[in-house]
């Protein structure tokens, strides 16, 4: 042997020795799931719900969207038959000894019957204790006792890029798990009724049909969430999935054990983002916080003091850092809690305490929401009308200019104010006729930011304007 080829295979031994040792240091970091899984399996359960019709609305798994051997597989197991269209199934798992079991809303919604299966194969028949449809929340309970269970981790300890896992029965296959990282927190997901209650945590863990109402463990093998969405073009996952975070889940699992219903904090206003130029106009550093864009009459915010163009960038201690960070916040105050409130008003910062109110289950409440048509004046570039009355009695106002139209290129048509919006209010004066929307434009100063409050099509928003120099 050459000198040369000596040389060559030594280097070529230190090389995959380095490979090696990397390769194996790399994998000695990475989690070992196995006792997690062998600890919390037993406390992991499949519901199967029966309905007499099919839920309007629900999903349900339909044996042509399942791989061929995945349709023998059911059919050799005995599984109820997925062309059974009243018959869907989900996950959920056990927090007390007695039978106490948390699982999702939507899982067990308008079912006649709710059948709980163990890990050792026993069946039960569940009683629905309570249902949250804002948190998407359900607890139930089997007449059993000494059943193995779940500890729910403490709220507030789970970060961004941890690894967690889930168990659950994706398309009936009991007891699957799947592992990822946290993608982010607090996701803002709004219902059909535009309610915004959760946090939602985002995974790339592996969620399907099936998993809803499953736990997702930190390595600890505590739950640090409930399964709850995908996010989904196939009907399948692509590695956006999200979880009713432990806060929550702790808050309305205590409620319906105490008294089978819910009862969150209330505010009783409407709210909108803070972008630029509103933060500009309002004299914030930065875009953040949640403007009130509209009280509702009697609420708790309108009889505390808070105004409409009131900035909310603190509630009860929380930094708001947009508006729909807001709901999460309250929602989780007890009601009749009397709380700080931090706001920006008139470009000066100041602290107001507001008594909570409260929002029960099945209560529901939306300010006005109607449409209207179409929006002009001097140094803003617009044309105004006054507003018929017929528009004032419907979207419940006193006063205002409508917008008729818009000159382009000019500040209103920047801003974003289009034909059709109702003024209301121009800084800090009230529009209630063309006289006073004339004064108050004259008042306003070359360069300056001012926000424009306006009604759109039934709804409030507040615009950030600014005037040329």
């Amino acid at each position: 042997m050459t000198r040369s080829t000596s040389t060559f295979l030594t280097g070529c031994f230190l090389l995959v020795a380095s490979v090696m040792s990397v390769s194996n240091a790399y994998a000695a970091r990475l989690p070992d799931f196995t006792d997690i899984v062998k600890s919390s399996s037993p406390a992991v359960v499949k519901i199967m719900v029966e309905h007499k019709r099919a839920r309007r609305g629900q999903p349900q798994i339909d044996p042509r969207d399942i791989p061929e051997p995945l349709r023998r597989f059911f059919q050799y197991r005995g599984e109820p038959q997925p062309q059974r269209q009243q018959v869907s199934m989900g996950s959920g798992f056990i927090i007390s000894d007695d039978g106490y079991i948390v699982t999702n809303n939507h899982v067990v919604e308008g079912a006649d019957s709710v059948l709980v299966r163990l890990s050792d194969r026993r069946e039960f028949d569940a009683e629905i204790i309570g249902t949250d449809p804002r948190s998407d929340l359900a607890l139930l309970r089997i007449e059993a006792r000494e059943l193995p269970v779940l500890t729910l981790a403490k709220a507030g300890e789970l970060e961004v890029g941890e690894w967690v896992l889930a168990i659950g029965s994706p398309f009936g296959l009991d007891y699957s798990v799947s592992a990822g990282i946290v993608s982010a927190k607090g996701r803002s997901l709004p219902t059909e009724q535009n309610e915004n209650y959760v946090p939602f945590i985002q995974t790339d863990v592996a969620i399907n049909p099936g998993n809803s109402g499953g736990p997702l463990f930190n390595l600890e093998g505590e739950v640090v969430g409930v399964n709850s969405q995908i996010f989904t073009r196939s009907g399948g996952s692509i590695g956006l999935s999200f979880a009713i975070p432990v806060s929550v889940v702790r808050n309305v699992v205590a409620q319906l054990q105490d008294g089978g219903r819910v009862t969150r904090g209330w505010l009783g206003v409407t709210i909108q983002g803070i972008d630029k130029n509103l933060a500009e106009s309002f004299g914030l550093d930065r875009p953040r916080g949640a403007l009130i864009s509209e009280l509702a009459p009697d609420g708790p915010a309108e009889k505390s003091g808070l105004r409409t163009g009131d900035v909310i960038i603190e509630f009860d201690g929380n930094d708001v850092e947009d508006s729909a960070h807001l709901p999460h916040i309250v929602g989780l105050i007890e009601p009749g809690t009397s709380v700080p409130v931090r706001v920006v008003r008139n470009r000066q910062e100041k602290t107001i305490y507001v008594e909570v109110g409260g929002l029960d289950a099945d209560d529901s409440y939306a300010l006005s929401a109607r449409a209207v048509e179409g929006g002009y004046g001097g140094r803003l570039g617009l044309i105004i009308e006054a507003v018929p009355a017929e528009v004032l009695e419907r979207f419940g106002i006193s006063g205002g200019v409508v917008v008729r139209k818009v000159v382009s290129g000019s500040a209103a048509a920047q801003a974003g104010i289009v034909p059709g919006d109702v003024i209301t209010l121009i800084g800090s004066s009230v529009i209630g006729d063309k006289s006073s929307f004339g004064a108050a434009v004259e008042q306003l100063e070359a360069g300056s930011s001012v926000p424009v409050r306006l009604m759109r099509r039934g709804s409030p928003l507040f615009i950030g304007l600014k005037l040329e120099e």
